[in-house]
């Protein structure tokens, strides 16, 4: 995931600013990908490394099935709106629509460029911790049930004379059953 060159989207009807924003992005060093339409972008597999979007508010909060589907994408992949037109109940919705940046044209370079830096360590470091949880839940499947058991009471504070107690089971095999959830 660290190697891999972070990937930002731009959806947008108008060719000539996604030929512009592709350059720009490119010049950045980033990897940028285009999409004429959000059904296009939305049928384009999910990426497994740091990314963003630049989006065109016209395709964004006004329309609900969309705006739902920029939440559940927004936790891995910040969005960036782009409006030409922006008032505040616009950037209302695109906030609740998970945007991570709301910029009205015209804008400078620097100003899209940071927005996506920004955008692109939210991703980096949402990935890191979906990472982190995976190991995490890869380790927690391969615990007994018995160990699971005696992990939730060793965590929640009680002793291994307690534990033991509370399963029916000795002090010297809570141990046991630790030292197993330990290594595993």
């Amino acid at each position: 995931m660290t190697d891999a060159i972070p990937t930002v989207f731009v959806v947008d009807d108008d060719i000539s600013v996604r030929e512009s924003l592709e350059l720009l992005i490119r010049c950045a060093g980033w990897q940028p990908e285009t999409f004429a339409s959000a059904q296009e972008f939305l049928a384009r597999p999910r990426v497994r490394a740091p990314s963003c979007w630049c989006l065109t508010c016209r395709f964004g909060p006004e329309r609900p099935r969309f705006a739902e589907t920029c939440r559940c994408r927004a936790t891995d992949m910040p969005i960036i709106f782009i409006t030409g037109y922006g008032d505040v109940p616009m950037t209302v919705q695109a906030m609740k629509a998970g945007a991570a940046e709301f910029l009205t044209k015209p804008f400078s370079d620097d100003a899209l460029v940071s927005a996506i830096r920004n955008a692109l360590e939210r991703s980096h470091a949402a990935l890191s911790r979906e990472a982190e949880m995976r190991v995490l839940r890869d380790s927690y499947a391969l615990l007994s049930r018995r160990e699971r058991e005696v992990m939730a009471l060793v965590v929640s504070g009680r002793l291994n004379k307690q534990v033991g107690g509370e399963l029916g089971i000795s002090e010297i095999t809570v141990k046991a059953h630790r030292g197993k959830v330990m290594r595993k």
